[in-house]
């Protein structure tokens, strides 16, 4: 069964503030990276402008990042 997710409107009166969308992560290939989970890497493959993965060889292991990069960011 799939759920789904209602979209929260703005009212152009309401008193609040619209919440800002965060700006999208990019990489590119040898941009060095660090991870929560594994550690500190080297994107050595981009899928799609890195809109769809990265990926990163952290030595020991090459894992594949999928958006949202929200665990990885750019050194």
């Amino acid at each position: 069964m799939k759920k789904f997710v209602a979209v929260r409107r703005v009212l152009p009166t309401s008193p609040f503030k619209v919440p800002a969308e965060a700006p999208r992560k990019h990489f590119a290939v040898g941009d060095r990276v660090t991870h929560d989970r594994y550690g500190l890497g080297r994107a050595i493959a981009v899928e799609g402008d890195s809109d769809i993965a990265v990926l990163v060889d952290f030595g020991s292991r090459r894992e594949r990042i999928t958006q949202p990069y929200a665990t990885m960011y750019k050194l």
